[in-house]
């Protein structure tokens, strides 16, 4: 393949954990972040980058948001990596640097597309869904990944899809880019992919963020598991009134997750989301992530999106609302995160 210019808006996690491996296979590329102190490690010593791969360091170019105004018209593909809330700047910054035939692709949690199909156009934007990749920064200039590799076990973790659901030359040749990284392809089914997604990390993502507890804690109890459970139901229950082709997520199809009233379909996805032993880790999602740092979570974009979604086509969100309620106190730091807002938000 021939190499590529490259450009990231957005150096945190995903940015950087997806620029380090393709600026290690030759692409040309190019950070963008307003996190000077990201922008000056890179430069000063790279990104040092560990998963479950070998370790390894890599040296792509950094520019402050500021110096990017000086990056020349010439890359081939821009990245948005950063927070939904950023993506409209952050779209608008990446068409300043592309070719005429260069493209904007949507690196992102939540429901952007749309957002950066409206600046760009739905001829220059191509979404990117990373299913079963959690990755987290807690320094600058270091980032790791906790999960296994996805393709070990048969599954892609990245999924790059046109909007009007065509297997082009570039959705092609993107999935090949990021096969060195994961699993990896084409996809002809851009919004049911993204809704999966969306929907796994509904269910994860906000239960973390609103009680400090980790992923491991969460599952060990009834209660962490059953809100666990509801926020999958609503999700899957409006991405299938809405009409979208879902595959599965979290180990189950998104019918059975939308079946989870039954009692019986409920006692199983229990018995599958409890630890069975062994060496588990207690993970932070990325909206855990922004509450640790005291950044703005994204819940208006993750179960927010669900509720909205929910009341346009008559399909109750309860669960979900609650939660959103709860994050965006935490956001106004009206509330802090406490392991008693799932009782909260279970109740009837």
């Amino acid at each position: 393949m021939t190499p590529k210019r490259l450009l990231f808006i957005g150096a945190g996690a995903v940015g950087s954990y997806l620029g380090a491996f393709l600026s290690r296979t030759g692409q040309d590329v190019v950070l963008v972040d307003p996190w000077v102190e990201q922008v000056e490690t890179i430069r000063r010593q790279g990104i040092s980058v560990t998963g479950p791969h070998e370790p390894f360091q890599a040296r792509p170019s950094a520019v402050t948001v500021d110096e990017a105004r000086t990056l020349r018209r010439d890359f081939d593909i821009a990245f948005v990596a950063m927070k939904s809330y950023d993506t409209e700047w952050a779209t608008r910054l990446s068409l300043e640097h592309l070719t005429p035939e260069g493209f904007v692709v949507s690196a992102q949690n939540c429901w952007n597309d749309p957002a950066v199909a409206a600046i760009a156009g739905a001829e220059r934007a191509v979404g990117l869904i990373m299913s079963r990749i959690s990755v987290a920064m807690w320094k600058p200039g270091t980032v790791e990944r906790g999960v296994e590799k996805g393709s070990g076990s048969g599954h892609d973790v990245f999924r790059a899809g046109e909007h009007d659901g065509r297997i082009t030359a570039r959705v092609t040749e993107l999935a090949q880019m990021l096969s060195v990284i994961d699993g990896a392809r084409a996809t002809d089914n851009l919004w049911g992919e993204r809704w999966s997604k969306l929907s796994l990390n509904s269910m994860g993502n906000p239960v973390q963020a609103m009680t400090g507890l980790g992923s491991l804690e969460i599952a060990s109890q009834p209660a962490g598991r059953e809100i666990t459970i509801r926020l999958a139901q609503e999700a899957a229950q409006v991405g299938l009134k809405l009409g979208y082709r879902i595959p599965s997520f979290n180990g189950a199809p998104a019918e059975k997750w939308a079946d989870a009233g039954r009692e019986d379909v409920y006692r199983e996805l229990d018995a599958m989301l409890t630890p069975k032993g062994g060496p588990a880790r207690n993970w932070r999602a990325s909206m855990a992530q922004d509450i640790i740092k005291g950044r703005r979570s994204e819940i208006d974009y993750m179960n927010g999106h669900v509720v909205a979604m929910g009341r346009e086509v008559g399909v109750p969100t309860p669960v979900s609302a609650a939660v959103v309620d709860l994050v965006r106190q935490i956001d106004v730091a009206t509330r802090r995160p406490a392991p008693d807002h799932i009782h909260i938000a279970l109740r009837p």
